[in-house]
């Protein structure tokens, strides 16, 4: 009983210096939730225990139940309380209600490791919230932390605050508030146990738009939130700096849609701040890797094509073709070795033929190389799939017309005709052989054609210099000889002019013959089948075209025929015309100075082709013979051709008597026969009108004797 009455006084005198200390302010306090009240009543023990305001801002006492003391101060308190126990104590002279300690009810959710709800001081911060939650787990985004009031939702940064201890940047606590802690995008969608050094100063950012990437040859690549004081050098930092294979020159960045580029050594080696980028929210940022960047300088040599390690070369003093050729790993398998280029840094192209030094050193010596200069290695020519962009035209040759094989080919200055012909498979069985033509390109520009007699070149065994010079860039056609010039006349526009002979007249197919100048005239007559049965031989005409023997010519084949003198055949060249008349044409195909007329009384009077073998007799046995009533013993021959304007006679009654042939009158070409008719004759005349007298005077005596 005494220890009971000295714990009450104790309290007594406590409750007094408490009252005593409470500062107006207190007094006039509004508990909120979470505040901690003590309820003194000497002799009431269930009393002694503080009393807690919960989240709805209530108290419970013993043997009242649950008071609603949220916004009240210590006053409305007392007087509350006091109405609620006046129904249970007879004394409430000594109770007295003050606030024990003031206390914050704050709710921490999101990526915590303990969420929840705490009781924090009064003056706890928002470190102090998250501390009583245990703590951030790995991979929180400070940057975007929420403070939820009611229907209130404030974003803060709280990495800001960390980086620089301002609590201005930091939000108040108020009771009931609540922290929503959420997690970096670079967590993923799956939760998985990871390394946070390995996010050191990265993956701190959620809001994209506004995130700055890092990423390409930088150890630590991620996605950094966006402070105005931050430069491309604290985010290389960030990212755990370059690697080794970083292309430092080449450092691509990305403000605001505009690319441009960053060359961090030139900034190392001036330390001037103006070639440093400006960063904006939500900049891109790329290092790329050394290999892919354009290796540029004064001491780089270029080596391209069909190498091992095509690529850019540091050259050094004293280095070589064949140890810049080496150092890239020299040519591969597909490599054409005989027409490397070297390009010089004043655009001019050297040519080297590797095969043919490596061979005993013919050519030329391997070329001085320079700073600047690049070396081509061409990919040799594949012979199964032809790529014309492989071979370009100043080093290949093209053949076309009758081969096996006809294309470009590629060229080497020791090749011959012969070469490219076996390498095109040779000329067909339906090839000119007889007139290749070359067309070769010349210095000015212009090109030049030579016909080439390939038969004659081996029948007469020449050496390979009489072939024709082939280089680079000329071209080759070999003609197909013509099937059948009589009924294939499409194929002509294959066949020059130059190399054909003309046959027309009465032949047997005649047209355009391909002709050599081995070939003779009974050649060509022979191959246009002949002449025909009306074919005039004693007249052929020939028109010859060379400058040799410009002209036409005549030709009497029956006469050759006759004597079988060679010498009578003309010599006929590629162009000439060779016509064959008919014997029987109109007049109009022969001149008057090359026949002889017969007229009068003869069965075919006409124009007869007449020679000096020829005479009158023959002449008349041409003409059919003289007919019943002709006046034979007065033949009228006028020459023309020796003496103008004379006139002879020729008795045929009295030659065919004597047969003296000597007496038949001489006949040229241009001369007249006219055989006249016996009525027509003087003594015939005569003896007609005496015959017509006598019957006159015999027919009047007969009727006088009547």
């Amino acid at each position: 009983m005494i220890i009971l009455k000295l714990k009450s006084c104790l309290l007594l005198i406590a409750v007094l210096i408490l009252q005593q200390s409470a500062s107006a302010e207190t007094l006039d306090y509004k508990i909120q939730n979470g505040d901690l009240l003590q309820i003194s009543l000497p002799g009431e023990e269930t009393l002694q225990t503080p009393f807690q305001v919960d989240r709805q801002g209530r108290i419970i006492l013993p043997e009242v139940g649950a008071l609603q003391v949220g916004g009240l101060s210590i006053k409305e308190i007392t007087s509350l309380v006091s109405s609620k126990l006046d129904k249970l104590f007879l004394d409430l002279d000594n109770l007295n209600i003050y606030l024990l300690k003031k206390q914050l009810i704050i709710n921490v959710r999101g990526y915590v490791i303990q969420p929840g709800e705490f009781t924090l001081q009064s003056d706890a911060s928002i470190q102090l919230a998250i501390y009583a939650a245990g703590g951030l787990r790995s991979g929180a985004q400070l940057d975007r932390i929420q403070l939820i009031r009611g229907q209130n939702t404030t974003v803060f940064n709280y990495k800001q605050y960390l980086d620089s201890g301002d609590r201005t940047l930091l939000p108040e606590l108020k009771s009931m508030d609540a922290l929503f802690i959420p997690a970096s995008p670079m967590t993923g969608n799956v939760e998985v146990e990871f390394n946070p050094a390995d996010m050191a100063n990265a993956g701190d950012s959620a809001n994209n738009s506004d995130a700055i990437k890092v990423f390409g040859e930088v150890n630590r690549p991620g996605s950094f939130a966006y402070r105005e004081s931050m430069d491309i050098v604290d985010l290389l930092m960030g990212s755990g700096g370059v690697t080794r294979y970083a292309g430092v020159e080449q450092i691509r960045v990305i403000t605001q849609g505009r690319p441009a580029l960053f060359n961090l050594r030139k900034y190392l080696d001036t330390g001037d701040q103006q070639h440093l980028p400006k960063i904006t929210a939500g900049a891109t940022i790329f290092v790329p890797k050394q290999q892919e960047e354009i290796k540029s300088g004064a001491h780089m040599v270029y080596v391209m094509g069909e190498v091992a390690k095509p690529g850019a070369y540091e050259s050094k003093n004293g280095a070589t073709f064949m140890d810049i050729l080496a150092n890239a790993g020299g040519p591969t398998r597909f490599a054409e070795s005989r027409q490397i280029r070297i390009i010089k840094a004043d655009t001019s192209i050297v040519a080297f033929d590797l095969s043919a030094y490596t061979e005993g050193g013919r050519g030329s010596k391997p070329p001085a190389i320079s700073p600047g200069d690049a070396i081509f290695v061409p990919e040799k020519t594949d012979m199964n799939e032809k790529s014309w962009l492989k071979v370009t035209p100043n080093r290949a040759v093209r053949v076309l017309g009758a081969v096996v094989r006809p294309g470009r080919i590629e060229w080497s200055d020791e090749m011959s005709l012969l070469d490219l012909l076996a390498h095109v498979g040779g000329p067909t069985p339906r090839a000119d052989t007889n007139n290749i033509e070359i067309v070769i390109p010349q210095n000015n520009g212009g090109s030049k054609v030579y016909n080439f007699d390939l038969n004659a070149f081996l029948k007469q065994g020449q050496s390979d210099q009489d072939l024709p010079v082939i280089k680079a860039g000329s071209t080759i056609m070999i003609q197909e000889l013509p099937q059948d010039p009589s009924n294939n006349k499409s194929q002509w526009v294959r066949q020059s002019s130059e190399k054909s002979i003309y046959i027309f007249g009465q032949v047997g197919a005649p047209g355009r013959y391909m002709f050599s100048n081995e070939m003779n005239f009974l050649d060509i007559l022979a191959a246009a089948d002949g002449p025909t049965d009306q074919a005039d031989l004693r007249n052929i005409r020939i028109n010859h075209r060379d400058d040799m023997q410009k002209g036409v010519s005549k030709l009497d084949l029956a006469l050759y025929f006759e004597t079988g003198d060679d010498h009578l055949l003309p010599v006929v060249k590629t162009g000439d015309t060779i016509y064959i008349p008919e014997k029987n044409r109109i007049w109009l195909d022969q001149s008057k100075e090359s026949t002889v007329r017969v007229l009068g009384a003869v069965n075919k009077p006409g124009r007869y082709r007449f020679d000096d073998t020829m005479t009158l007799l023959d002449l008349l046995a041409e003409a059919g013979g003289t007919v019943e009533d002709a006046h034979i013993e007065n033949i009228t021959v006028v020459n023309l051709s020796c003496c103008k304007d004379q006139a002879r006679s020729f008795d045929l009654g009295e030659f065919s008597r004597s047969a003296a042939f000597a007496d038949l009158p001489v006949l040229r070409a241009g001369d007249t026969v006219y055989i006249p008719y016996r009525s027509q004759s003087t003594y015939e005349k005569i003896r007609n009108g005496l015959t017509d007298v006598i019957q006159v005077v015999a027919l009047g005596a007969l009727i006088g004797l009547l």
